[in-house]
């Protein structure tokens, strides 16, 4: 007897996708069976009886793993979606809290949202000598002391432990006197300029505990890095720590479909909107049965998609369907949230669409389809969505490309990007400005003395020394402390920034402060006439106020977007590394970046058609960061080594790199800028310049130094595979050139970095 084939719900969907083309890659992952071990005896009877209650009959192997081995000392687990990564570090915790009734662990999270989730797991748990707690921005005064005395796990994040815990540490005495276990989740998301940033917050906690003569665990989970040790070494400080990485749980059969928008000009390269593409996919999944999330990075993005799913809907005779459809992101009041995240988990919503902050671990229940819209910026952070789907069974992963070099790369190549290794996460606690300004919350906490060298590092001292200089330090019986002690050094680092001179973003309709931006971004992004986007939301810059340091804001919802002219300078302060490489001298050091904005377009959102020019008078800038460069001879530059070419072809060339970078290193095309000349002042040749876009540096160049030769190749295929005649946005232009997009020569950059390919 003939078996019918099971009829999934996006069956159609596909069939559609693959008539008109859309559909230009489909490939199957097939389910993998757990491997499961007894619940250990040796755990505490209590724990065993929590466990039973929430039907936890039995351990992945991965958790019984990681459970004996933080019984040694610290750990990272990193493992896939959904694969129960909480239990490797709660089982251990819970553990010690309860053989030691004097025992405190602090949980640490990238969100709110998060922490709420996870008190929510350890509520479940109804062990009556467990007391979680969050402490947070959102905890109200009068409950605070009495979570400092009575909790015996706080969660929190790292800007409550940065502001709040350690500057008040002799509050938290008692709790710091037993702190045997700190956990932190969702380590990858510690990367970059945030990254650097815990690192040096983790660090100040290790030695403010040692003060309080503890030395607690360190338990790390994160989605699956390239270098997980690396990370967790970074992030700590630690050496000897345990990798958990053999996945023993589960998972579902999943079907990956890529779907690109079809091409409306080739020479242009213009294709269909993404998001129109999206809210189609979405709905006809929904209207289909599948219950499904939709990921796009924006929050008008956000409400653009779920607006055009619900008209499809209704005009489908699906009108039923268009309330159990809900947008999820920032905005919304925890208790918004929160809803939200039930009715999901419930069943009752059939489909929501998210930012990136359902990304992360918080459990929404089954899921049938995960759509994730434009390349969200990294390998892992796709896989992390897509992990959404078909979490109980079988499942379907939809990637829809935008018009984004990334994108169109990727759709190029299917199998390659499907199997490409997932990044580095990056970071280096040891940037100077963040280093220093963290130095400076340290001697707040407690006098630096020699022996601080084993937590902060071995630079300590020379970046307290140039503190002393500034007269921010000063040295009294060979102990650092702040020269004005009445000072809060901690309230004026924001975690999110590499630079302490921060503008303050003020929306003028209600007066309030939606956040800060560095005084380096801000000449270029919130110049007077800029169009800005906060969270996905657009605003119009009334005022940059240089004297006042804010940014005066009104919200916007105007047909075109602003794009500024900017003129840049590099100058090479100090060589770090240099090697010769495929035909070119290339280097790797600290350079001084100097920018001047001296006007802005305005630009139509639907075709991007200059509108209108406007001229600016704003003051130069300057910043030290670090950056690669190669300078070029005529025998690689070929005929155009003296050709009108030559500027168009360094320029995209440089434009190629830094769309790829992010091939090599967890990091957006916005965190990395170029300079590319014909004639550079210090090397006397055809240079090219690609630095971190941030004060000081973070390591995402050293990454590109690094990796090199495969930076060229991956950039050489990006412009030569690209239909269009001379350059567009899915090759050589860039959204965030300073030069807007002038001269690009598309051939000379693939004749350029042919030759470098073949040295």
């Amino acid at each position: 007897m003939a078996v019918t084939p099971e009829i999934e719900p996006w069956d159609a969907l596909l069939a559609r996708g693959r008539a008109d083309e859309r559909l230009v890659h489909e490939s199957i992952v097939p389910p993998r069976a757990g491997r499961s071990v007894p619940v250990p005896s040796a755990l505490h009877h209590e724990l065993r009886a929590a466990l039973d209650r929430v039907g936890v009959a039995g351990l992945h192997t991965h958790q019984e793993e990681a459970l004996m081995a933080a019984m040694d000392g610290p750990l990272i687990v990193t493992t896939g979606t959904a694969s129960g990564k909480s239990l490797c570090f709660n089982l251990p915790t819970l553990q010690q809290l309860l053989v030691d009734p004097r025992a405190r662990a602090l949980y640490l999270y990238p969100t709110k949202a998060l922490a709420q989730d996870q008190a929510r797991a350890l509520a479940a748990l109804k062990l009556a000598r467990v007391r979680p707690a969050i402490y947070d921005g959102d905890t109200p005064q009068p409950e605070r002391r009495a979570i400092r005395a009575r909790a015996n796990i706080v969660l929190t994040n790292p800007d409550m432990l940065h502001v709040g815990i350690l500057p008040n540490h002799r509050a938290w005495g008692d709790f710091l006197a037993n702190l045997a276990v700190v956990v932190v989740d969702e380590a990858h998301v510690y990367r970059g300029v945030f990254g650097s940033h815990v690192a040096n917050v983790l660090r100040r906690l290790r030695r403010i505990a040692a003060a309080y003569g503890t030395e607690p665990r360190f338990l790390l989970a994160s989605a699956t890095v390239a270098n997980p040790l690396e990370l967790a070494q970074r992030l700590t400080g630690l050496d000897e720590i345990a990798l958990i990485d053999q996945d023993g749980a589960p998972a579902a059969e999943r079907q990956i479909a890529m779907w690109n928008p079809p091409m409306l000009d080739e020479a242009i390269g213009a294709r269909a909107s993404a998001l129109s593409e999206a809210a189609d996919v979405f709905a006809d999944l929904v209207a289909a049965g599948a219950r499904t999330i939709c990921f796009i990075k924006s929050r008008k993005a956000v409400e653009l998609i779920l607006k055009h799913a619900k008209a499809r809907l209704e005009s489908g005779g699906h009108g039923d369907l268009a309330d159990r459809v809900a947008p999820y992101r920032a905005g919304y009041t925890a208790q918004q949230r929160r809803e939200l995240e039930a009715r999901l988990t419930r069943g009752e919503l059939r489909g929501i669409v998210s930012t990136d902050a359902l990304e992360l671990g918080i459990d929404i229940g089954e899921l049938d389809a995960a759509i994730c819209v434009t390349f969200p910026g990294t390998v892992a952070s796709l896989r992390q969505m897509w992990g959404r789907a078909g979490r109980r069974g079988r499942g379907l992963a939809v990637y829809i490309a935008g018009e984004d070099a990334l994108d169109q790369f990727f759709c190029r190549h299917p199998d390659e990007f499907l199997e490409r290794p997932v990044e580095a996460a990056i970071l280096d606690h040891e940037s100077e400005q963040i280093h220093a300004a963290h130095l400076l919350c340290a001697a707040h906490e407690g006098p630096l003395a020699a022996g601080d060298a084993e937590v902060l590092g071995p630079n300590w001292r020379e970046h307290a020394e140039r503190l002393e200089s500034a007269g921010l330090l000063i040295q009294r019986r060979g102990k650092f402390q702040l020269r004005a002690p009445e000072d809060f050094p901690a309230g004026r680092v924001p975690l999110r920034s590499s630079s302490l001179d921060v503008f303050a973003l003020i929306d003028t309709t209600s007066g309030e402060m939606i956040g800060t931006m560095e005084a380096a971004r801000a000449f270029s992004t919130a110049h007077d006439g800029a169009i800005y986007l906060h969270l996905g939301r657009a605003y119009e810059v009334e005022q940059l106020d240089l004297v006042d340091r804010r940014a005066l804001l009104r919200p916007f919802d105007g047909d075109w977007f602003t794009q500024p002219r900017r003129e840049t300078t590099t100058a090479i302060e100090r060589l770090i590394e240099r090697r010769e490489t495929m035909g070119v001298q290339l280097s790797f050091g600290t350079v001084i970046v100097t920018d001047i904005v001296t006007g802005y377009q305005r630009k139509s959102l639907a075709d991007h058609e200059t509108i209108s020019f406007h001229a600016l008078d704003m003051p130069e800038t300057s910043f030290t960061t670090q950056a690669l460069w190669y300078e070029l001879e005529d025998p690689v530059l070929g005929p155009d080594a003296f050709s009108e070419r030559l500027l168009g072809a360094l320029h995209a060339t440089e434009h190629a790199q830094i769309a790829v970078l992010p091939l090599l290193a967890m990091c957006d095309r916005w965190d990395i800028g170029g300079l590319s000349t014909n004639a550079h002042q210090q090397t006397g040749r055809p240079t090219i310049f690609i630095y971190d876009g941030h004060p000081g540096g973070v390591g995402i160049t050293r990454q590109g130094y690094r990796g090199f030769e495969r930076l060229v190749g991956d950039a050489h295929r990006l412009i030569a595979e690209c239909t269009c005649k001379h350059g567009c946005p899915s090759c050589v232009q860039s959204p965030k050139c300073g030069n807007l997009n002038e001269p690009l020569s598309k051939g000379g950059a693939k004749a350029l970095l042919g030759r470098l390919l073949t040295g």
